[in-house]
């Protein structure tokens, strides 16, 4: 152990490790979720540290020596290098200042390190270099920031990846009629291919409106320290990190109009969030109508069949479940869970800083972190793998009333109705009890019944009367 000293008092450090005291009062003060903060918001706090070392550098406010030793050991950290030293709780009080501690010190002992010194003898200050011209509450803001849109990029390509997959089966199922159902009665006829465009639709929304918001965190409040008012740090500095935080990311971030704002305000997050939650909605929803039109498959709906991932029970054998969008629409709910604790914490923020900002970097990270996940596992592990059912959609389509509505414009809402309740009474398809009301000849059912005819726009009344009088349709 070695021993180090705050303005606290002393405290024992495991001489082994690169955190420092700060670190080590943090460990002991905040033992609350046992989930460390996420690891993209330390390497994103390391390249901001490692952007204040460059500027601070080129301005002539730190030791060539030290700078460029903090760069490296910054560096090492972004690649994923010694993220084992970074043992904090998610949760912590003091809107992330644990957290921005324990990146300091662990540069500042690895900087050490690389200067030739022992870890704890500090050739380079956490706070006096490491944290030059900084604040934990402008560097963490700016840090979610970064990590946050370095965690949408990949997100935007698996809800594409999904996107793409269920288009293949749009086309595959393109020639299948089956019923439409709307509160879980037969309605009209549609078309798989139908069904699974409108869920192709939904997540292309998805990936567009998560795909822009990346835009809106762009604007950084790094350089505005503690309120935003850029208190001790030379106005050269605050322009000059953000054209190094910009090299060093390889993201288009702007200085923040107004530092105080943002250094006050995170309802940016809100807005990232609500996003994801719309996006775990829909790939919810989704997930939910796979597993009820999986369902049976010979007492349920069975009008497709999931890929078999795995054996479905202990003691049923040949049993197998839904599971991969079971496991999706727990994902979902997670996430929308995660949507209120972000909204929670962004709306407690009070006068000049949000306090917890380390609660919406944990759900936020894990929110986005888990839709990416959700949405390849169900694209590659589910919907590419799908089969259809199309014997059993025909048969369904045939022994179902879904054909009465294509009746209304011929014969009447009362005609019809008449007509379905005979179908209902006498358990025969509709066509057969039309037939038996002698409303229709055979010939005129089989043109006005057309399946196809029936999941397009139009009144097929009028493209048979169109088509009589040698018309287009």
């Amino acid at each position: 152990m070695r021993t180090e000293k705050d303005f606290l008092g002393e405290k024992e450090v495991n001489k082994e490790a690169y955190w420092g005291i700060h670190t080590q009062r943090a460990l002991d003060n905040f033992p609350l979720s046992g989930q460390r903060v996420h690891p993209q918001l330390i390497k994103a706090l390391a390249l901001v540290k490692v952007a204040a070392a460059q500027a601070n550098l080129e301005l002539g406010y730190l030791e060539e020596e030290k700078a460029l030793a903090i760069i490296e050991a910054g560096m090492e950290i972004a690649a994923g290098k010694l993220l084992d030293q970074f043992p904090l709780d998610a949760l912590q009080g003091g809107a992330g200042t644990s957290t921005n501690m324990n990146v300091n010190e662990v540069l500042a002992n690895r900087a050490t390190e690389l200067l030739g010194g022992q870890k704890g003898t500090y050739l380079v200050d956490s706070c006096n270099d490491v944290n030059m011209h900084q604040s934990t509450n402008d560097v963490f803001p700016t840090a979610l920031r970064i990590a946050a849109i370095q965690l949408l990029l990949p997100l935007s390509q698996a809800m594409a990846e999904l996107q793409n997959a269920l288009q293949e089966k749009e086309a595959e199922f393109a020639g299948i009629i089956k019923p439409g159902r709307t509160q879980l009665q037969d309605a009209v006829p549609i078309t798989l291919g139908q069904e699974f465009s409108a869920y192709a639709q939904a997540i292309a929304r998805d990936r567009w409106r998560l795909y822009k918001v990346e835009e809106r965190l762009r604007q950084v409040n790094l350089g505005g320290t503690a309120v935003g008012t850029g208190i001790n740090t030379p106005k050269e500095y605050i322009y000059l990190v953000i054209e190094k935080l910009r090299q060093y990311t390889s993201l288009g971030l702007a200085r923040a109009e107004n530092m105080i704002d943002l250094t006050q305000n995170a309802d940016v997050f809100v807005e990232v969030s609500g996003l994801l939650k719309a996006a775990a909605v829909n790939l919810g929803k989704i997930a939910s109508d796979l597993r009820l039109l999986s369902s049976g498959p010979h007492t349920g709906l069975g009008e497709i069949q999931l890929p078999e991932v795995q054996a479905g029970s202990s003691i049923m054998p040949g049993k197998v479940n839904p599971v991969i969008p079971e496991a999706v629409n727990q994902a979902a709910f997670q996430v929308i869970a995660h949507d209120l604790a972000v909204t929670l914490a962004c709306q407690s923020g009070q006068l000049e800083l949000n306090a917890f900002l380390p609660l919406v970097a944990h759900h936020l990270l894990h929110a986005i972190e888990l839709l990416t996940n959700s949405a390849q596992v169900l694209a590659e592990k589910c919907v590419r793998g799908i089969r259809a059912n199309k014997d059993h959609c025909q048969l369904l389509v045939e022994n179902s009333l879904i054909m009465a509505p294509a009746l209304l414009p011929y014969l009447g809402y009362e005609k019809t109705a008449a007509i379905v309740r005979e179908a209902r009474q006498k358990n025969i398809p509709i066509r057969s009890a039309l037939l038996e009301s002698q409303l229709m000849t055979e010939e005129e059912a089989e043109r006005l019944l057309d399946y196809r005819e029936l999941t397009r726009p139009g009144v097929a009344y009028h493209k048979l009367k169109m088509k009589s009088l040698g018309g287009e349709v």
